[in-house]
């Protein structure tokens, strides 16, 4: 933003000085045109008449001396003829006399007593301002004497006022830029405190608030408001987190009490009812699965951390070998395949409890003798392939909701393992979708964002990003849908 505004401030100098030097240029180089064009006249009509008289005296030969001494002065060129055009004296270095000029318009009309003030060129294509004066008497012609001056001394004078315009503007535009950047920074000093605040905010603890004593009062007022909303903000996270961590501690007891005295009653009960309480201690058992899975979520959606690289097919193989002896128990068998991904960006600990939570709804629902297709495809495509019923459209595209969970199940989830799963994938940067396997099944499909910019990145203490093993551990599956 600084910059931006800076280069508005100049743009906005830029457009004042333009609109203020280019006219007052162009005035200057029409002025001095002018001055040039009445000094030309004013010393071809002097020189006009002192040649005339020495015409009229016949004094021919001080015409020479006349004309190259003003000539050698000025620069100029003159050039005298008499009553008949033919030229008396001529002030060039290749002047030539005696030759007849009367058919050149200049001439022609000074012959008939009319002066000519023009800008024309001369024999080597220079621009020139010419004067031609008729050496009269009266009525009487005696002559004619013509004077160009070369316009380049005038160009240099104009190319000077031009170039101190420009070194002019130049100077100011320096000090318009030094006031600009001046000032762009101490607008935008708040907004620079108040974006390392949000980043701050945004991983979950406010250290530094944004700076509310400098910069223009409605950046004040909005750095001001914004710390008063954060710390609303947090204290509001905090009480949920406590609340979290206490409800943890305080529902896991009356739950367990209450399956031990459910299970106490058996003894005491007609034989026809221990199927109902079989029911019972199993709708007491889902329900403690349910609020860990929602301590869970909670805890997740509290918990601001940011991703880092990790090594997928490390962490693949090690959570495969985890999950190969349950897998072995249901007779269903648990393959690899695709080429390596290599390290994907992912919070901590994030894959280990997505790969986790998909193997165990895989496993639920896959019948013996199959396989669970861990695929690894391109761009760090990772696909969780079971050949179970599978699910039909409406579900899969509700099967991310909470606590929702298919109308033909049979298992005892909670509807939590799926949205716990796509949190996960969303807050490590990715997505998740469910398509249909070839066959019968579900395609669990996760695309995260490669890291292989900074995979061979090494940590101070000698291991790289994707060597690091995550701490293992095997979460409860809270049901797929």
């Amino acid at each position: 933003m600084t910059r931006r505004l800076l280069l508005s401030y100049l743009a906005l100098a830029l457009l004042v000085l333009a609109g203020l030097e280019i006219p007052l240029g162009y005035i200057y180089a029409r002025g001095e045109i002018a001055r040039a064009s009445q000094s030309v006249e004013r010393d071809a009509s002097m020189l006009a008449e002192v040649t005339e008289e020495n015409i009229e005296k016949g004094q021919f030969d001080a015409l020479p001396d006349v004309v190259g001494d003003y000539a050698t002065r000025t620069g100029g060129h003159v050039v005298v003829t008499d009553e008949q055009g033919v030229v008396l004296a001529d002030s060039g270095p290749d002047g030539r006399t005696g030759i007849s000029l009367a058919a050149e318009a200049d001439i022609a009309r000074a012959l008939n007593n009319q002066p000519t003030v023009t800008t024309t060129t001369d024999g080597d294509g220079r621009d020139v301002l010419s004067a031609t004066m008729p050496g009269s008497s009266g009525t009487t012609i005696r002559g004619t004497l013509r004077l160009t001056y070369p316009l380049d001394q005038v160009g240099t004078r104009v190319h000077r006022i031009w170039g101190a315009l420009a070194l002019a503007g130049a100077c100011i535009l320096a000090v318009v830029a030094l006031v600009a950047f001046s000032l762009a920074r101490w607008i935008t000093r708040p907004l620079r405190t108040l974006e390392t605040a949000t980043t701050q905010l945004a991983d979950g603890h406010l250290a530094h608030p944004p700076d509310a004593t400098t910069g223009p009062p409605e950046l004040r007022r909005l750095a001001a408001s914004f710390t008063r909303t954060a710390a609303r903000l947090q204290l509001l996270l905090r009480s949920q987190q406590a609340f979290a961590s206490e409800a943890s501690h305080q529902l896991k007891t009356p739950l367990t009490a209450l399956r031990l005295r459910l299970e106490n009653f058996e003894p005491y009960l007609d034989p026809r009812a221990h199927g109902s309480l079989d029911e019972a201690v199993g709708e007491v058992e889902r329900l403690g699965r349910m609020v860990q899975g929602l301590l869970a979520l909670a805890r997740l959606e509290n918990a601001a951390t940011t991703p880092e690289p990790v090594d997928l097919d490390a962490v693949l193989a090690d959570r495969v070998a985890m999950w190969e002896p349950l897998a072995a128990e249901q007779y269903v068998a648990l393959g690899i395949s695709g080429p390596p991904a290599g390290h994907v960006w992912a919070i901590p600990g994030a894959l280990e409890q997505i790969i986790d939570n998909l193997l165990a709804n895989a496993l639920r629902v896959s019948p013996p003798s199959t396989t669970i297709a861990l695929h690894r495809g391109p761009g760090s495509e990772l696909h969780i392939v079971d050949q179970g019923p599978g699910m039909s459209d409406a579900d899969r595209e509700r099967a991310f909701d909470r606590f929702w969970r298919s109308s033909d199940s049979h298992h005892d989830g909670t509807g939590l393992g799926l949205p716990i799963v796509r949190h996960l994938v969303d807050a490590s940067g990715g997505t998740i979708t469910l398509h249909p396997a070839p066959g019968t099944g579900l395609d669990a499909r996760i695309r995260l964002r490669p890291a292989t910019a900074r995979a061979n990145q090494v940590q101070p203490g000698g291991e790289d990003f994707g060597s690091r093993r995550t701490r293992s551990r095997r979460t409860q599956a809270t049901g797929r849908g």
